[in-house]
């Protein structure tokens, strides 16, 4: 892990489940942190907890408020002068799985999209200029889903749409960063293989308008309703194959037990067909 010592990291979401285990492990690896989240009680116990393992900093942020996250930006350049390593990794459940796609409100589809897709364009806006003007090798890690950012679940219309979202800001991103020319990567995670073990479902506690109706709590109901093989994967696991995946400069992040299939073969050369002859004309 000494790849990540000295390096400064933002994590969103950073408070509980996989940007939690984030947090920890970049820590263990000699990292200073900077924990971002929008649940302050979240962000105090949590930067309690880790403050014992290094340099962890809290910073409450509303990653749908691009103001806020610029904040963030503002926060960890003052304290640690930097930035190498981005995880846009907030996101919210919906609660969707006993309901239809054409009865899911607007305020659903509304909270869904700023939270898990402007969320990351926005961490993207605040920090990309920055580390990019550094010169420095960088990382933004992306959380994707293999849940719409491969192949939708027909019980989560709006969850799959944006992790679909989310998949292809992180393609195009990565081109542009190579038009660039720059040192700073950009990673897609597909956390797995199993249904994560997070509070996720109970993310509309902090849903600023009227909640979803009250549906299933647990990530075993949830498999159930959705249909799936019930199993779990623990933040921790995820959290390791991630930072293996930033160590070694890898685009697609997915877990050890499912490498990376002719699916994304095929959609990672169709995209270097379709931009080669674009990345050549700005370089």
């Amino acid at each position: 892990m000494s790849y990540f010592r000295d390096k400064t990291a933002v994590v969103t979401g950073g408070a509980s489940g996989i940007g939690r285990a984030l947090c920890q492990a970049l820590l263990n690896g000699g990292a200073q942190v900077v924990i971002a989240d929008i649940e302050q009680s979240a962000l105090d116990r949590s930067c309690a907890e880790l403050s014992s393992l290094g340099a962890v900093a809290a910073f409450k942020t509303d990653v749908t408020d691009p103001e806020s996250v610029a904040a963030l930006a503002d926060f960890t350049w003052a304290r640690f002068g930097g930035c190498e390593l981005l995880f846009n990794n907030a996101g919210v459940g919906l609660k969707e799985a006993q309901r239809r796609l054409w009865t899911l409100t607007p305020n659903d589809w509304s909270w869904g999209w700023q939270v898990n897709v402007a969320g990351v364009v926005n961490g993207i806006r605040a920090f990309a200029p920055r580390m990019l003007e550094s010169g420095n090798a960088g990382h933004i890690v992306n959380t994707s889903s293999s849940n719409g950012g491969l192949a939708p679940l027909p019980t989560t219309p709006i969850y799959a749409a944006t992790k679909a979202a989310v998949t292809s800001i992180t393609e195009v991103l990565n081109y542009q960063l190579q038009m660039e020319q720059s040192k700073v990567l950009a990673h897609v995670l597909f956390p797995g293989p199993h249904l994560v073990n997070t509070n996720i479902l109970n993310s509309d506690r902090n849903r600023p308008d009227a909640a979803a109706p009250a549906g299933y709590t647990s990530m075993r109901e949830l498999a159930e309703k959705s249909g799936i093989a019930f199993a779990l994967t623990e933040p921790e696991d995820v959290a390791r194959y991630c930072l293996a995946g930033v160590e070694r400069g890898r685009f697609w992040i997915v877990p050890d037990s499912a490498p990376v299939d002719a699916r994304f073969e095929r959609r990672a050369a169709h995209i270097r067909e379709l931009t080669r002859p674009r990345i050549e004309e700005f370089q």
